[in-house]
């Protein structure tokens, strides 16, 4: 589904103050999508700033060079955030995403825009550019860039390279198409650098995550006959590596390589108690609507959630909700 993209170029010519925005825990994609938004905006003499529910992690910061990424509550309050024209929201549709920053566009008279490629959506923004067939919101901005014919940099290049690379686990989910491929080769011409990200993103863990990983792996569940895999990340298991939470990122796609593992998820208890969830499923599983059950949502294939403790308790419902899932469902043939 093509998206329109003129009525954007309308917003960004009547405004000139924007603050981009992205959900809690922001990945490569979120990241990316902003960074690479912010430069775009900017070549057209705009002033803006990014200002997300959560800091940047480690691993992302080599995609921000001029740190101009900000934490609601760290580098900036509400107020702050809230003195703007344009509130642009990338890479989710969910006010549960946002958490301190939902506070925000809630109680703001700027007009709230929203860039997002998921299924699940609240009613977060005034005005809406969604495409859930897009395999990753930085698609869609290479698409605006493109339809705007605005001049993309090597930064923003390289971000966008990163957000639709990693949103398509590097080129290997169904989601690839040639368009994605063709996306990458441009981006690549314009300055991004495949092998120093891929080194950025993929082979620079700590030992604190290699050993908070084994912790998890040594209590993989599997259920429903082998189809179904979890992992869980205690709040005790951080303590005693000394890993952080965003460590856990993308260690739930482990479980695909059990002969027979169809769907899997990662459940992760957070310090006041919730527990924080990742859902994957090869496809022919709908993880987006076991993660609506939750209040959460996401991709078919890709989702998360945040359900309250105890740990147990929740433990149990979300085997339960995924057990559900893979017997209401078709196998592969």
């Amino acid at each position: 589904m093509a998206i329109d993209w003129q009525p954007f170029c309308d917003v960004v010519s009547s405004h000139e103050r924007f603050v981009l925005t992205s959900h809690v825990r922001p990945d490569a994609d979120a990241i990316g999508s902003e960074i690479a938004l912010a430069e775009l905006l900017e070549s057209q003499g705009k002033t803006v700033r990014i200002i997300n529910p959560s800091p940047i992690s480690e691993s992302l910061r080599f995609l921000d060079p001029d740190a101009r990424v900000q934490s609601l509550g760290a580098e900036c309050d509400a107020e702050q955030a809230r003195d703007t024209d344009v509130h642009v929201v990338l890479d989710t549709s969910a006010w549960a995403q946002l958490v301190d920053v939902g506070d925000v566009l809630r109680n703001t008279a700027a007009l709230k825009v929203v860039i997002d490629h998921h299924q699940s959506s609240d009613e977060v923004g005034d005005v809406e550019f969604k495409d859930v067939s897009a395999e990753a919101t930085g698609r869609l901005v290479f698409d605006l860039a493109e339809s705007a014919d605005w001049q993309l940099s090597r930064i923003a290049a390289n971000a966008l390279f990163c957000a639709i690379a990693t949103d398509t686990g590097w080129f290997r989910f169904p989601s690839t198409n040639g368009g994605t491929l063709r996306a990458a080769g441009q981006l690549i011409d314009l300055g991004a650098q495949p092998h120093l990200s891929y080194r950025e993103l993929f082979e620079r863990q700590t030992q604190a995550r290699i050993r908070l990983t084994g912790r998890m792996l040594e209590r993989i569940e599997l259920a429903c006959g082998g189809r179904l895999a979890w992992l869980t990340a205690r709040r005790d298991d951080f303590s005693r590596t000394g890993a952080v939470p965003a460590d856990t990122e993308d260690v739930v796609n482990v479980c695909f390589r059990i002969v027979g593992v169809e769907c899997a998820f990662i459940a992760h208890e957070q310090q006041d108690g919730q527990v924080k969830v990742s859902f994957r499923s090869r496809g022919h599983v709908d993880v987006a609507a076991v993660a609506e059950q939750f209040g959460g949502g996401g991709h078919r294939a890709a989702s998360g959630a945040l359900l309250p403790g105890p740990f147990e308790a929740g433990l149990v419902r979300l085997v339960q909700a995924m057990t559900s899932g893979l017997q209401s469902s078709t196998p592969p043939q």
